[in-house]
């Protein structure tokens, strides 16, 4: 039986490129979701050039990850009530360096991932009207943060 999933196309596409680039963000002393969309923006300004590919947002922390959701309505504050919720920052926790309750701020990442692919249509994030690229940062005792661009296209 024939494979008819595939192009036996050459030259069809540019092949494409992967450019990356990081920079870094304070968060403060408390827990805090920031707006990194403009960030993104300006990335894919001067890397894609009008291209459609994949924007891959990193945070290479283990207490931070990265969200896409609204910002500004309260849908914020929201999220980080219900982490605060779901994660209280009390004694329960087995890892306990830090501030008190830090334990929690390593399970974060295992709830909000670290990273988030999205796509990129002529050179613009194609995100809803509503959607922003979100940092989620619920540990104090770091307030400096790395956050690594990465576009495919």
């Amino acid at each position: 039986m024939a494979d008819n999933n595939h192009s036996t196309q050459t030259g069809a596409f540019p092949a494409p490129t992967f450019q990356s680039s990081t920079f870094e963000i304070t968060t403060g002393s408390r827990e805090v979701a920031l707006d990194i969309t403009d960030r993104c923006a300006a990335f894919l300004d001067e890397r894609a050039a009008g291209r459609d590919g994949l924007l891959n947002v990193f945070v290479p922390h283990a207490t931070a990850g990265i969200a896409v959701l609204e910002t500004g309505s309260g849908s914020d504050d929201d999220f980080l009530a219900t982490l605060r919720d779901l994660l209280p920052a009390d004694d329960r926790w087995r890892h306990r360096h830090g501030s008190p309750g830090h334990g929690r701020d390593h399970v974060v990442p295992g709830l909000v991932a670290p990273h988030a692919t999205l796509p990129v249509l002529g050179g613009q994030l194609a995100l809803g009207i509503w959607q922003s690229v979100v940092l989620i940062d619920t540990n104090g005792d770091n307030p400096r943060r790395t956050v690594r661009l990465s576009f495919l296209g």
